[in-house]
């Protein structure tokens, strides 16, 4: 009996422990995208762009940055045509870039501001 009890103990010590190993592993995704306004200035959405591409090198917590316009033929974009992918290790890392002044004043440029703005955030699954 003792030695059931402690087998039970090492394995569930050992799921325990890889259980936290793969959370580690794991990135929270902050997805953003946008739709302009029909007739919007190209080069102000460029200008846009390229803020927001900016702050992986001003944010530290940003561990990745990527975006891109879409170009599904499935026509089910809803008017959203760039997405913006930026990746972090933790929740606290996404908070600290959501009130971050960088952000902040990249947010204050979204004047006019785009038509749609979708943001959903997800812990990357593998």
């Amino acid at each position: 009996m003792k030695k059931l009890l402690l087998l039970t103990l090492i394995l569930l010590s050992t799921y325990t422990i890889n259980a936290q190993q793969d959370k580690h592993k794991q990135v929270l995704r902050h997805v953003v995208m946008f739709g302009w306004k029909e007739g919007t200035d190209a080069a102000y959405i460029t200008k846009v762009v390229t803020a927001l591409s900016d702050l992986k090198h001003k944010i530290p917590t940003i561990k990745s940055f990527e975006w891109g316009t879409n170009n599904s033929p499935e026509n089910l974009n809803k008017g959203l045509t760039h997405c913006f992918i930026l990746t972090f290790s933790s929740e606290s890392d996404r908070d600290a870039y959501l009130i971050h002044p960088d952000h902040k004043a990249f947010v204050a440029l979204l004047n006019p501001a785009p038509e749609k703005v979708t943001v959903f955030d997800y812990w990357a699954n593998k």
